[in-house]
């Protein structure tokens, strides 16, 4: 324990600038890596492998334990590559978050005849969403943004039809062959319906004390999780309309919001002071849910 203590000593006496910005370099990569496992899966596996570092280090460290040591030292390298493995599907989506900063920062500006045919899209989304609550028939609309989403619109019943809510209240209505799935809408079309989509694999539903949430309101979570897509989700118990995006959900919101928040989303290049507050707004309620959750 005496040289334990002395070696500590001995390394804090070593310290200056340079090492400080060694550290401190160090200890930003560390919290970028743990943001992107941030409400995963993952962060349970984590712990439990911190753990089990910080006691074999103190078992040998603090006892002299030869043949203990010699199969921690033997097995350590061997878990290097592991990691990759198990870690495997939390590394792909932090490099596709990586990969997609750059491009959600290119807003491009719309002509008026496609920012009217936006908004139509948009004014349909909601008005079928209100209707499909109104009647508290389940429904799961994804909305594509930067990322394609061409391999899960492959999963369903190709469509290309136009945006309007009779189509999308024909689409959910119970029963019928397409209500099961999630209808994919991009460049103002609905691409698919009956589509599979991921499941959210972060237990966030599953804290909740509310547990209207069934598999629509996991699928919604797992496909903000997986791309940057918007996924607007009414739930088939209680009507209520939610909105789920990178990885977060607000729940219970009105048309009048749903359709000002969709419209902040998706006309980025005309944003005024009022739309911005709005999407602070979005952002602080999403972390805002999680937490409390």
């Amino acid at each position: 324990m005496t040289d334990l203590f002395s070696d500590i000593l001995y390394l804090f006496q070593r310290l200056n600038w340079l090492s400080i910005l060694d550290l401190f370099l160090v200890t930003i990569v560390l919290y970028a890596f743990l943001l992107l496992l941030r409400d995963t899966q993952i962060m349970v596996l984590l712990r439990g492998v911190i753990f089990t570092i910080l006691l074999l280090a103190l078992l040998t460290t603090l006892i002299n334990l030869p043949a203990f040591s010699w199969l921690v030292k033997t097995i350590v390298p061997a878990l290097l590559f592991a990691i990759p493995v198990i870690f495997a599907p939390e590394i792909r989506r932090g490099l596709e978050k990586l990969g997609r900063a750059g491009t959600r920062q290119l807003l491009v500006r719309q002509s008026v005849s496609q920012t009217q045919l936006l908004e139509r899209t948009i004014h349909s989304i909601v008005t079928a969403a209100a209707r499909l609550s109104a009647r508290e028939h389940g429904a799961l609309i994804v909305i594509q943004r930067f990322d394609s989403l061409a391999d899960y619109a492959k999963t369903g019943v190709r469509l290309n039809a136009s945006v309007t809510p009779e189509l999308l209240l024909q689409i959910f209505y119970p029963n019928t062959p397409l209500h099961d799935g999630a209808v994919i809408i991009a460049d103002n079309q609905i691409v698919a319906g009956a589509c599979v989509m991921p499941l959210s694999a972060s237990g966030i539903l599953t804290r909740s004390p509310e547990r209207q949430m069934g598999l629509r309101h996991r699928a919604a979570l797992g496909t903000s999780e997986a791309t940057d897509a918007i996924t607007v989700v009414v739930s088939e118990e209680t009507g209520s309309i939610s909105i789920a995006h990178n990885g977060r959900m607000i729940r219970r919101l009105d048309s009048e919001r749903l359709e000002n928040i969709l419209l902040a989303f998706y006309r980025p290049a005309e944003i005024n002071g009022s739309q911005l507050k709005l999407i602070d707004w979005v952002r602080n309620k999403l972390v805002g849910n999680q937490r409390g959750k």
